[in-house]
Formats: C-alpha cells, structure tokens, sequence
C-alpha cells in the first residue's frame, strides 16, 4: 500500500486551550517544615524563620484598587518600601503571575500571593497544661500571650500548631471556645468533628456558663454588678469596640472578689511626682490599688468584658487598648455611651498612629507614670534587618504584649452534667505580704444575678452536684 505526504495546508494547526506555562520565580519553594522549628530561649518559644506563601482572594473592599495601596493600608507590620520592592521582583503575584507595575489593579475573584521569609514574634514557653482528657476533648489552660489559630504573624506559635506538633502532624485539633491572644484559660480542643460540633451547640445556646477573672483599676463595689450596655463594633480594622446605644445587646454579671490597696511604696512614688491636693482634673488619681473581679459573660460580644469594665470606669488594669489614656484621654472611656468626651473617629485617629515603631506607651495610665512604663517597653523595631531577606527585625516582646490580667476560669454545664476550673493566675493572688482570695467559690451568686432574665444559664438547681 502506497504511503501519501500529507500537505501541512491541509489542517489548520491545534491550538491547546490550555498550553502548560512555567511557573513563576518566587523566592524559594514554599514549605511546610516538620519537625516544627520551635527552639526555647529566655523564657521565650521561638520559631526559626522559613519561607511561607500567604494566598488570599480579593476582598470587596480591595476591588478596583492598586496592589501597592492594598499592601499599604491593609498590612502594617513590613514598611512601604518592602511592599513596593516585593512587587517588583515577583515576590508578590496575582493569580500566579508577576504583575507589571505596582498600580496593577486588583479584580475580583483576583488570588493575591505573596511569599516571604517568614519571623514570628516569640511567645511564652510556659507550656500548653491539661486540665482534663478523654476520648473526644481535650480541656486545657491557655498561657496567655498565645493565639490560639494562625493568623497575622502568628503561624506554628499558635495552640492549634504547638498541639500539633506534640502529637503529630496528622492530627486535626478543632477548638471549640474562642480566647484572645492575650487572654489565658479553660479551652476547649475536640479530637473530632462530632464533639465539636456537640459542645459548639451547647455554648451558642447559652447552655454553658463560664467565668473569668480580671485585675482591675481601682476599688471595684462590693455588691453585684449587672452591665447591660450594648457595644459596637467601631472598627472592623482596628478591632476596636465600644458602649453605644446602636450596638448590639450585651450583658456582664460582676462581682469583687477582693481588693487591694496601694502600698505606702506606691504612696510614697506617687508624692515624689504630684503635688499634695493636685487631683483636679486627674480622675486617675482616684483609682488607686486594684480589684480581682469575677465576670459572668451572659451575652459574647467580641472584647464583651473588657469593654464593660472600662465603661464601668475600672478597665482591666493593663489592658494596651482599653487602659490607654493616649487613646482615651483622661477619663479612660468611662461612662461616656454618647461620646460626647471623646468621638469615634478620634479614638480610631489615635489608636491607628500607634505603630510597633514606637516604645508605644500602650498602657500608661497617666502621665506620671509614663517613665516606670518604658522600663517595660513593647515590641517595636530593632534597627536590625534580616541578612537573609533585609525585612526590619522586632526587639523582643515586652510584658504587656504577652499578658492581658484577664483569665478564663471557668466552664461548666448550666444542667450541672460537668464543670472544669482552672488555678487562678499568678497576678490575681494576693501580693506579698497582704491576705486574700486564693480560690473562687461557685457560681451561683453570679447566675442569681439574672435567673430571671436569663434561665437557660441557671437551668441547673442552686445545689446540685458537678463533676470537677
């Protein structure tokens, strides 16, 4: 059979829809390393820096803007120049190409990568303790300072990672409660999906009571506080929130456990800086020594019982946002639901100039007390860069940056089926050389507060039994 030449004319070339293309030049291949790269110095947890791609889609509020602005406003923690550099070199793409200029417009649907020499800010080394364990959860007690899922700057240096690593990197904890970085205690970790899913019903039926404690400004009263003032979310940005009349409806039960005078030490520090009788004008000066006060959270509004606290004019005393008289002024936020001494937008103002670049007087209480304040200075930049990547180093966090005096105590069922308790913290036990509370009674002074208002929470009979 005779073979015949084909003319090229004949069939139009194919054209793949898809033609296989080389992937673009990132700084190196992401990673995953394991063993995590933990290493423990000067009572700190620290983790190597490795390289990371962080992958996002287009947020609504990024859509029709330039990719350098986006980095700019959205991301503070790397100077401009740093951005704008990692644009240009490819460090940063979209959709898994490099864009052409740093005014590439970003659309929707738009997946925004960026790849990076990762450095975690160090936290504390006391470890993740177990309060209780069974077959399908994990009751534990939070050091404060440690967030408990990765975000932000905080990746491996979270609970969810720490546990992972003790126990293997194909286990899957799901956390069932919600902590802040900077808040310790009870905790909730699920070894599945069904127990998870068993106990998250429980807390957002209001079935499950729980208590914290907090260190406060002043002398907290001695009889029962309920503070039903709604609170409102006044910048999604800045996670800043505060009492308004709009907000939404929430509701604290509080009550002292005991209070602490200053000490003729404190008195006397205070007369080298104030002259007798010059408390005009100066509340602050009002508020000597601190309370230990107990919370019963009925309501579970983001910062619920840090907002309160200072509405009440008692902020948790070193609390970097809502115990800044810099942010706050004089009064430090009290009574003030109208802002009538202080707007929305200059509280925003004065909060977001305070950069990580500053020593960052985050809790200063008042002016004369500013100097103690830097001996205990915040994490703020170095002068130091990387050898590796030339991205501006953090000095160590300082004491404020890994502890809030606000601790999760207490959990249990409102039925009485279970409670766990944690030991109370450090800070909130009694100084040395004075007596007070080392244990906290139960919770049914709190929960009498507002059986009424709210049965689901005193479901269970004043005496009935729980399980410890």
């Amino acid at each position: 059979m005779a073979l015949e030449t084909v003319r090229d004319s004949a069939y139009p070339p194919l054209k793949e829809k898809n033609p296989f293309q080389e992937p673009p030049a990132v700084l190196v291949t992401p990673c995953d390393p394991w063993p995590r790269p933990y290493y423990l110095e000067n009572g700190l947890r620290r983790v190597a820096p490795y390289h990371f791609t962080y992958n996002t889609y287009c947020k609504e509020r990024w859509r029709g803007r330039e990719l350098l602005d986006i980095f700019s406003s959205e991301f503070r923690d790397r100077p401009l120049e740093y951005y704008k550099d990692a644009i240009e070199r490819g460090a940063v793409v979209v959709n898994g190409k490099p864009v052409l200029t740093t005014s590439h417009i970003v659309k929707n649907g738009d997946i925004i990568s960026h790849t990076l020499h990762r450095h975690e800010p160090p936290i504390t080394a006391l470890p993740i303790s177990i309060i209780h364990e069974d077959n399908d959860m994990i009751v534990i007690n939070k050091p404060s300072g440690v967030p408990v899922h990765p975000a932000g700057r905080y990746n491996y240096n979270s609970v969810v990672e720490i546990m992972r690593a003790e126990r293997g990197h194909q286990w899957n904890p799901l956390p069932c409660n919600r902590l802040d970085r900077l808040t310790s205690g009870v905790m909730f970790i699920a070894k599945n999906p069904r127990a998870a899913e068993k106990l998250s019903l429980q807390i957002s039926g209001r079935t499950v009571r729980k208590e914290y404690v907090a260190r406060v400004k002043g002398e907290f009263p001695e009889e029962t506080v309920v503070c039903d003032q709604p609170i409102l979310q006044i910048s999604p940005k800045l996670g800043l929130n505060r009492v308004r009349a709009n907000g939404k409806t929430a509701r604290t039960v509080f009550k002292r456990l005991e209070y602490y005078p200053p000490t003729e030490e404190d008195g006397a520090d205070k007369s080298a800086s104030v002259e007798p009788n010059s408390d005009q004008g100066k509340p602050w000066l009002k508020k000597e020594g601190y309370s230990i006060v107990r919370c019963l959270p009925v309501t579970g509004r983001t910062h619920q019982l840090r907002v309160h606290l200072q509405f009440l004019g008692h902020p948790i005393a070193n609390d970097p946002i809502y115990c800044n008289q810099k942010v706050w002024g004089q009064n430090l936020g009290a009574n003030d639901a109208d802002a009538t001494q202080d707007t929305d937008e200059d509280i925003i103002t004065r909060l977001s100039r305070m950069g990580k670049s500053e020593v960052a007087d985050a809790v200063a209480y008042h002016d004369e007390m500013v100097d103690e304040y830097n001996k205990k200075k915040a994490e703020k930049m170095s002068g130091e860069v990387c050898d590796i990547c030339a991205t501006p180093l953090y000095t160590d966090p300082g004491e404020q940056e890994l502890s809030l005096w606000l601790h999760s105590l207490r959990y249990e069922d409102a039925g009485g089926a279970w409670s766990y308790v944690s030991p109370l913290p450090a800070w909130a036990l009694p100084p040395q050389g004075m007596t007070g509370a080392t244990e906290v009674p139960g919770m049914d002074v709190l929960v009498e507060a507002v059986r009424k208002e709210n049965p689901e929470i005193a479901s269970a009979p004043l005496d009935s039994p729980r399980q410890v």
